[in-house]
């Protein structure tokens, strides 16, 4: 079975509930195996069999859910504009009604229609609401017969039991503020999708494409992997590649949020959406589309609602609950009261949408703030564990360093002079791919010194390097070049310090030793100290390196460290760690520590942008190599969590109050309507604070 994954937009969601009732709605159909919906992206993602559902079927299951699927781009323009003329006529109808039940209902409480609406006949105004309300009232009704309700169902109940009583006016405001309602929800989720929506506008449209020797500007979908692209001041990258011929300043904000630019020329990588400022570049197309670092970055926010932390699991979980409990404090209080209007003020007072909202709406906001400021957050359930973190790891190579070692002393031995040293160690690495080995290139470039060419090389496992130069056999490498030999206190006093010793032989007799050490990223010790500010008590460096340099370092960041571990070392200490309980983040470059990152709670990638395997692995992603990431990450999250919080305890101290007071008939049905209409604004409010500042 070969199964075919699709992405459908859906039009008209605009809560928690709308997405649950698509989701269902889809899932029932056969040969659908997994679809996700998404509140923000506007779309659900569906895996499915071919030979037993067709495209059709899913937007038909769309429609009668009572939401839009997109029109297929083999329907007619006729039939397209049929519907939009039909919808348009619809809306109108609704508006002209609705503004007539606001002249109604002003008057009504200024006290000068009283005598009209006395002598309106009752089918009249059962008419106004009829109409006002159709479109609440169609979706009522189909969620009835798929045998669903919805927050307007109880509501639907009250108008009816307000009609019935002939009071067809409070009818009448229960339905215009059920409409205003539904104009509330749809902003608020407007403004969930913001995120989405920015960061979708920043993307590339166009391409300026290589065709034999002409330039032609094609749109984006047309690029193809292996196409030369041309990109001038002012223009915006399309696609990630490597420049081949030209020079240019990049400004790559769009994806780092790093407003600083950066220079590129031939060998350089660079990233869709981001902005040439100076020069001009042409660049080999490497990932095109959605499989851009961009691409991946936009899919990722789009699903971070996906990933439902526990709070907001029980907050859905409360809400699926809180329909029945008001249907049946609305039954105790007519029981009780006998009294219809004070029954349907506590079916309109209900505000189940606001709790559905009251986390997805935060979360998303974070999630979209962060992606702006190159902070990839996977969904919300990460941010949740970010919050209540208590053990930070932390990899050294690339993560608190910036992974190149820099050649800090030259110690020469037996006689010979400093430059000659490096002059030897340099021809005798300059074959080699060792990190080390490339510090030692720039550091004798750097000293003006002449790196001649070896006419033979070997690499020597477990020791370094050994290399004809100049005629001599020059050794470089590890201790045991120099086993036995008496070396100078100058060298003991490196070792011990921390630095990382090249040992150099000619002819197998030690004449120098390179220190070289890798560099602490200047913000890593002021990030650290803000991490232990924001609460996480436990911060420990791990590393493969020996026990000396691993030691002067954590000393030095005063943090618990770990040496000589390998990958599995590292994935058995976070185990060791969430097996007593702990919350555990972990910080690695993203390539080696993979194994760590994905095991740990919320595994964060350092600077790994354009890399598979820490996208994928990670739950955060660091899109630049920046350490102030780490703690911001945490405030985000502490953030979050304070808003979701207070939403959380807002809405249910609203709701007790409202149901309250309805029930005791303090409440009348016109007010409860009114009521009901608030939190949505308030948690909009609220959440979107998480949109501004850091």
């Amino acid at each position: 079975m070969s199964l075919q994954q699709l992405e459908v937009p859906v039009r008209g969601m605009d809560c928690a509930e709308c997405v649950h009732h698509v989701q269902t709605a889809i899932a029932a159909l056969p040969g659908v195996h997994q679809v996700d919906v998404y509140l923000a992206a506007e779309k659900a993602v569906v895996a499915f069999d071919p030979h037993q559902v067709a495209l059709d079927s899913i937007r038909g299951a769309v429609a009668a859910a009572g939401y839009q699927a997109p029109v297929a781009a083999t329907d007619s323009t006729a039939a397209v504009q049929a519907r939009g003329v039909a919808r348009r006529a619809l809306w109108l109808l609704g508006f002209v009604a609705g503004a007539v039940l606001l002249l109604v209902v002003v008057g009504e409480w200024l006290g000068l229609l009283d005598a009209v609406t006395a002598y309106v006949p009752w089918p009249v105004g059962w008419a106004l609401v009829a109409v006002a309300g159709y479109p609440v009232f169609r979706n009522v009704f189909l969620a009835a017969w798929r045998r669903q309700v919805l927050a307007h169902t109880l509501m639907s109940v009250g108008v009816l039991a307000a009609l019935v009583v002939g009071e067809w006016v409070t009818a009448g405001v229960i339905v215009f503020f059920m409409r205003v309602g539904d104009g509330v929800e749809q902003m608020t989720a407007h403004q969930a999708r913001r995120a989405v929506k920015d960061l979708t506008a920043l993307a590339p449209k166009t391409a300026r494409v290589l065709r034999g020797d002409a330039e032609v500007v094609v749109p984006i979908a047309q690029v193809r992997v292996g196409d030369v692209v041309v990109v001038r001041p002012g223009e915006q990258t399309p696609v990630d590649g490597e420049v081949i011929t030209g020079a240019a300043t990049i400004n790559q904000a769009t994806l780092t949020g790093e407003a600083m630019p950066v220079e590129v020329g031939p060998g350089s990588h660079v990233y869709a959406a981001t902005v040439v400022e100076l020069g001009s570049v042409r660049v080999a197309a490497t990932q095109v589309g959605d499989a851009t670092t961009f691409g991946q970055v936009i899919r990722l926010v789009e699903q971070a609602e996906g990933n439902r932390g526990p709070v907001q699991r029980m907050a859905d979980r409360i809400a699926g609950y809180f329909l029945p409990v008001v249907g049946g404090i609305a039954a105790l209080t007519f029981a009780i009261s006998r009294d219809p209007l004070a029954t349907a003020a506590v079916l309109v007072v209900a505000c189940s949408c606001a709790l559905a909202l009251a986390t997805p709406i935060a979360m998303l906001a974070s999630v979209g703030a962060g992606a702006k400021r190159g902070l990839l957050v996977k969904g919300g359930k990460y941010l949740e564990l970010l919050a209540k973190a208590d053990v930070l790891l932390i990899d050294k190579t690339g993560t608190l360093t910036l992974g190149e070692p820099q050649i800090t002393q030259v110690v020469p031995l037996n006689g010979m002079a400093a430059d000659t040293v490096l002059r030897l160690a340099a021809g005798a690495e300059r074959d080699s791919e060792h990190p080390l080995a490339d510090a030692v290139r720039r550091h004798a470039r750097g000293q003006g010194v002449e790196i001649p060419v070896p006419t033979s090389f070997a690499s020597l496992p477990g020791v370094g390097v050994r290399a004809q130069v100049d005629g001599q056999t020059v050794t470089v490498g590890s201790t045991r070049l120099v086993n036995g030999a008496e070396l100078p206190p100058t060298v003991t006093a490196l070792a011990a310090a921390g630095q990382m010793l090249l040992y150099v032989a000619v002819e197998d007799v030690p004449v120098g030793v390179l220190a070289a050490t890798d560099t602490l990223r200047s913000e890593t010790p002021a990030a650290l100290a803000r991490v232990r500010a924001l609460g996480i008590p436990t911060v420990e460096l791990l590393t493969g390196d020996a026990e000396a340099p691993a030691a002067a370092l954590a000393a030095q960041l005063g943090v618990d460290y770990r040496a000589g571990l390998l990958p599995a070392d590292k994935l058995a200490v976070v185990k060791a760690y969430q097996a007593a309980g702990k919350t555990v983040v972990m910080v690695g470059d993203g390539v080696n520590d993979a194994p760590a990152l994905a095991q740990a709670d919320v595994g964060m990638a350092m600077g790994a942008r354009g890399s598979a395997i820490a996208t994928e692995a990670a739950h955060v992603v660091l899109l630049r190599d920046d350490w102030t990431l780490v703690p911001e990450a945490f405030t985000l999250a502490q953030r979050t969590m304070r808003v979701v919080r207070g939403n959380l305890v807002y809405t249910f101290v609203y709701n007790l109050v409202g149901l309250s007071l309805a029930a005791l008939g303090l409440l009348p049905p016109m007010w409860a309507a009114l009521a009901q209409s608030i939190p949505d604004l308030l948690i909009l409010g609220n959440s979107a604070r998480l949109l501004r500042g850091r």
